[in-house]
This record gives structure tokens, C-alpha cells and sequence, in this order.
């Protein structure tokens, strides 16, 4: 089965769309959880399952490191090694070189850098990174690319996005032909309008599945995040999936829908679950707080999760004052299945033309 999408409708600036893969579909706007090392933290594959994730996001550069790509592709990919059946994506591993890795070193023939975990002396390619990705047999593969740091210095950003075209192009003559995976582009550009257009631009020549936004996310403000987001998808072709890369809170995915992106991953809502953040309809809960400690109403009745409606907020703050495992385990459950009611509710409202009244009603609450 040839992996495509397809976008059925447009509304006041958000798509419905729906992505076809051999492992199954994603409805979008769609949500990834992401199980960096092949595991969502804190939960079991039937828990992601449940919240009705239906595509799953883990990374390259982890998983090379550890366990090593050999183990992996002995067992035939990630999704037997963990067991999950559904949609993998695999981010190329460029945003942890840069932000993980120590003595980082860039040339035109890809980074170098010391292992983060062990000091050893890594070198990864377009090439070895694609090669990774297709061993660890995903079904969305990402092109390796340079992710800069958030600047306002536009040659530093110019000469970086240059090479990561050159790399993109080395990664899709890498990846080859194979009409049952997809082959992301990555549109870099920082908040610079005009170098993100020349980017996509030559990204569109060299031909991908689908292209995605990065260098965003990565400390600029909301408004610079959504007016470049907004810039850049005027541009963008219709009829390929566009992904904003590592966002965000609610209230970003909402605003980055109505500006027309399909796809999104972040660690926020799996990594303030086991600190003990909530996000719910009602706005975000800080479950430590001593105020619950007489409340005894569910997280939220509206999220159909058992971590959502069948636990108190008075036990699940005893959890945490006292740390136990179980209350991470319950808020990080909580967590990504709020993310998967929002975009189920956002696909929803635009199925019925209403997404304009869905974000007028809930952007406040959910950005707050």
C-alpha cells in the first residue's frame, strides 16, 4: 500500500486531512506522543493506545546510542521491538546534536560531537542517518538537517540553512524509492520570512512526501513562532502533509492549526505529567498544589481516560507529595490523552465548518 495523503476540507485557515500508511491511518490534525527511545515515559503501548494516538514519534540519534541500531533490526524494526503497531515517525536526530551533544563540530560532510551519555566520538551523516531510519524500519522518515538555535543573526541562519539543502537532497538520494514510506523535508529559515520561502522553495524542487517546519520552538516568542508558521504555509503545497516540529502547549497546536499545519510532536505533555502538571479543558493544574488535597473531583470528566475521570485530585496530589511511580504514570496517561481529545474535537469542529467558534471558544483558556 503506496503511503499518501489526502486533504478533505479546509476551514478558516485549519485542514482535515488523513494520512494513509501500510500500518494504518492518521487522521489530521494529529498529535504524535513522543517515545524518544522507544518507549512513551512513564507508559505501556495497550495505555498509548488507549488515549487513541494513532502514530508515535522516536528518535534517531537516542536509539543509535542506545540500544544501537544492530538490536533493533535484528527483531525487524521498532515496531516489533516495541511492540507498536501503528505509525512510527523518526526524527532524523539534527535537534539533538544540537542540543545534546558536546564539542559539536559541523561540515559539509555532517556533525561530529561527543556522546552525551558516554563522551564517545560520534560521527552521523544524511547518509548514516537515513540509513539508521530505514534499519529501524519507520514509516515517516525525516531528513538530517542543521537546527541552529534561535538568532537574529540572518547569515549565521543563511549559511546553516544552505547546507541543510545540501543535506536534504543527499538524504532523499539516500532514501532512495519506496512508495510505502514517506521522506520529510525540513523547511529551516529562522523568523526570517524570506529565507524560510527560499528554502521551501528548493525543498519543492528536490520532491518530499511532506515537509515540516524546524528551527521553531526553540526559544521565540508564540507571536514569532505563529507569524512565521503563518508566513510560510501560504507557500506551502496543498496536497502534502505539513508538520510543525517540537510544539507545543495546547494553546500553540490550536494556533498553529488555524495556520494551517497538520502534524505536531512535543515532550510537554508526557514531561510536565510526571512533574505534575495537567492540562485540561479548565486550564492547566498543578496537582501539588495543597488545595487539592480537598477535592475530590477526576482530573477532567470531559476526557474519556480512566487516569482522567476515575482519580481524584485529592489522591493523585498524595501521589506526587509522596512520589509515588503511579502518579506520574497517571498524569502522563491524563496528559496525552487531553492532547488526543483536543485534536479529535479540533478535526471534528472543522468536519463541521465550525472550526472559527471551536478556537474563538477555547484558545484563551488553553493558552493560558
Amino acid at each position: 500500500m503506496p503511503a499518501e495523503f489526502s486533504l478533505i476540507r479546509e476551514d478558516s485557515g485549519a485542514r482535515l486531512g488523513k494520512i494513509t500508511t501500510k500500518r494504518g491511518v492518521i487522521d489530521t490534525p494529529s498529535f504524535m506522543p513522543v517515545g524518544t527511545a522507544a518507549t512513551v515515559k512513564a507508559l505501556t503501548v495497550d495505555q498509548v493506545n488507549q488515549t487513541g494516538a494513532q502514530i508515535i514519534l522516536c528518535n534517531t540519534y537516542h536509539l543509535f546510542l542506545r540500544p544501537g541500531t544492530e538490536r533493533i533490526e535484528r527483531v525487524g524494526g521498532l515496531h516489533q521491538f516495541m511492540n507498536f503497531n501503528k505509525p512510527i515517525l523518526t526524527d532524523s536526530g539534527g535537534f539533538q546534536v544540537m542540543s545534546l551533544s558536546k564539542n559539536t563540530k559541523i561540515s559539509e560532510d555532517g556533525a561530529t560531537f561527543n556522546s552525551h551519555i558516554d563522551g564517545k566520538k560520534i560521527f552521523i551523516s544524511p547518509e548514516k542517518s537515513i540509513d539508521i531510519q530505514k534499519r529501524l524500519n519507520s514509516d515517516i522518515v525525516m531528513v538530517f538537517d542543521e537546527c541552529p538555535e534561535y538568532t537574529k543573526d540572518k547569515n549565521r541562519i543563511q549559511k546553516s540553512m544552505d547546507l541543510s539543502l545540501r543535506w536534504a537532497k543527499r538524504s532523499k538520494n539516500e532514501f532512495g524509492n519506496n512508495n510505502e514510506k514517506m521522506l520529510f523535508g525540513i523547511v529551516q529559515g529562522g523568523i526570517f520570512n524570506d529565507l524560510r520561502k527560499e528554502c521551501l522553495e528548493k525543498l519543492i524542487d528536490i520532491g518530499f512526501n511532506g515537509y515540516a517546519l524546524g528551527g521553531l520552538a526553540v526559544g521565540e516568542p508564540q507571536n514569532e513562532m505563529f507569524d512565521t508558521t503563518e508566513s510560510i504555509t501560504q507557500h506551502m503545497i496543498k496536497d502534502k502533509p505539513r508538520y510543525l516540529m517540537g510544539t507545543g502547549t495546547p494553546g500553540d497546536l490550536l494556533g498553529a492549526v488555524k495556520r494551517g499545519i497538520d502534524m505536531f510532536d512535543c515532550v510537554l505533555p508526557t514531561r510536565t505529567g510526571r512533574t505534575g502538571l495537567a492540562f485540561t479543558w479548565n486550564g492547566k493544574i498543578n496537582i501539588r498544589n495543597s488545595k487539592y488535597t480537598k477535592d475530590d473531583s477526576p482530573l477532567d470528566s470531559k476526557v474519556d481516560c480512566p487516569a482522567s475521570n476515575l482519580y481524584s485530585k485529592n489522591y493523585l496530589n498524595h501521589l506526587f507529595n509522596t512520589n509515588e511511580i503511579l502518579g506520574s504514570t497517571l498524569l502522563t496517561w491524563h496528559n496525552i490523552a487531553f492532547y488526543q481529545d483536543l485534536m479529535k474535537k479540533i478535526r471534528e469542529s472543522i468536519k463541521d465548518g465550525k472550526f472559527k467558534e471551536f478556537y474563538n471558544e477555547h484558545f484563551d483558556v488553553l493558552n493560558s
